[in-house]
């Protein structure tokens, strides 16, 4: 009851607000006329007093006190007329605003809102997030506010950051793991890939910096390699960028989903395409989705709802890709982050879906299957 009580006591405090302007524009409007008049009557007298103190002619007088009678019937006329209106001034407008505008509001709260549902404080909300992302994020991020040096709170935040297009509070929070818990390979290429997305895919000179450090660590690493080579045909430097992709296809599993794009940029830089080695490589995390060490250390902190939080995050890019299926590195990220939380039904049931967007027939599709093989996904009915 208090909350239709609030809701009625906010509509008639909007509608007032809404009214006053209309009200207070029509009564400056009469006062305006009524003053207009006052003057003209002021006119008349002070005529009459030049007249009898021999200032002016009676000729001039009698001109005069034409214009000025003219004048001040004309405005007499409009005050009358509006006088005999009562108070019609706006009138479509006034009814709107005083009963369609509260009809619409409810009719839109009755059907789109949830008028039954209880209150619930944000500390309720916070102590039983569900699978809501923002409320997950916000959980955390109160936490990070009391413990800044969580360095593992900073490292699981980041990837979110990232996936959901905060890009500053990517970056600061892919510093903060790093500063806390020392450079890995996948703090460095993400906090890279963060720098290249605030540089609007440009990998520039810092970026470039990151990733020598994280092939410093790694040097096998495929997507730290790829960057850099991105980073020299950026440069203008289309032999030096063609050798760096050719190095990075011959090392490359022949089923590899970054193979293709390779070769493209081969090609771009005026090479042909390499076959690779058999030896399989390591396969590079999605962009943007949990990774394997995500989850890992989620695992191993001491709040339950570090790995809920990662759940939520996937199951917000499968709602993403089930509304926008036109996403071949969405689908790909979807299916490897079902994987990681070995959920192998789910799993399958992405590289479907994956492959009714992108058929197995071609590229994108082979790439889809080549995953699901490398990560133990059945593919079985997947390929019709």
């Amino acid at each position: 009851m208090l909350f239709w009580i609030l809701v009625a006591v906010l509509t008639a405090a909007v509608a007032a607000i809404l009214l006053y302007p209309l009200l207070r524009g029509a009564k400056a409007a009469e006062d305006t006329r009524a003053g207009e008049a006052a003057v003209y009557r002021d006119q008349l007298r002070e005529l009459d007093r030049d007249l009898s103190g021999g200032l002016i002619s009676a000729d001039e007088a009698d001109y005069a006190r034409a214009e000025i009678g003219r004048r001040l019937i004309a405005v007499s006329s409009t005050v009358t007329a509006e006088a005999r209106k009562p108070a019609r001034h706006h009138r479509l407008t006034e009814a709107f605003i005083v009963l369609l505008l509260p009809v619409i509001g409810l009719c839109l709260y009755m059907n789109t809102g949830s008028p039954g549902l209880p209150s619930q404080p944000l500390e309720a909300r916070l102590a039983n997030p569900g699978n809501d992302m923002a409320v997950l994020v916000a959980k955390a991020e109160r936490h990070l506010a009391q413990n800044p040096d969580d360095g593992k709170g900073w490292d699981v935040l980041a990837p979110i950051y990232f996936s959901t297009m905060r890009i500053s509070d990517a970056e600061t929070a892919y510093r903060n793991a790093i500063r806390l818990l020392g450079p890995s390979p996948a703090r460095l290429d993400g906090l890279a890939e963060t720098l290249m997305a605030t540089a609007e895919g440009v990998v520039t000179e810092d970026a470039r910096k990151v990733l020598e450090q994280s092939l410093a660590l790694e040097p096998n690493n495929p997507r730290a390699r790829f960057y850099i080579a991105l980073s020299l045909e950026q440069a203008g430097q289309p032999d030096q960028a063609r050798t760096a992709f050719e190095a990075l296809a011959k090392q490359s599993p022949a089923d590899a989903p970054w193979l293709a794009l390779v070769n493209e940029h081969i090609a771009k830089n005026g090479g042909t395409a390499v076959a690779p080695a058999a030896e399989p490589a390591a396969q590079p995390p999605a962009l943007g989705g949990p990774t394997e060490q995500d989850v890992a250390t989620a695992e191993t902190m001491s709040s339950g709802d570090r790995q809920q939080m990662i759940r939520g995050m996937v199951e917000s890019l499968d709602a993403k890709l089930s509304a926008d299926p036109d996403n071949f590195e969405g689908w790909m990220r979807l299916v490897r982050s079902y994987a990681v939380l070995n959920d192998k039904d789910r799993a399958a049931d992405a590289l479907k879906r994956g492959l009714a967007a992108f058929p197995a027939s071609g590229e994108q599709g082979r790439q889809l299957l080549a995953l699901a093989k490398e990560l133990g996904i059945a593919t079985e009915g997947s390929v019709e």
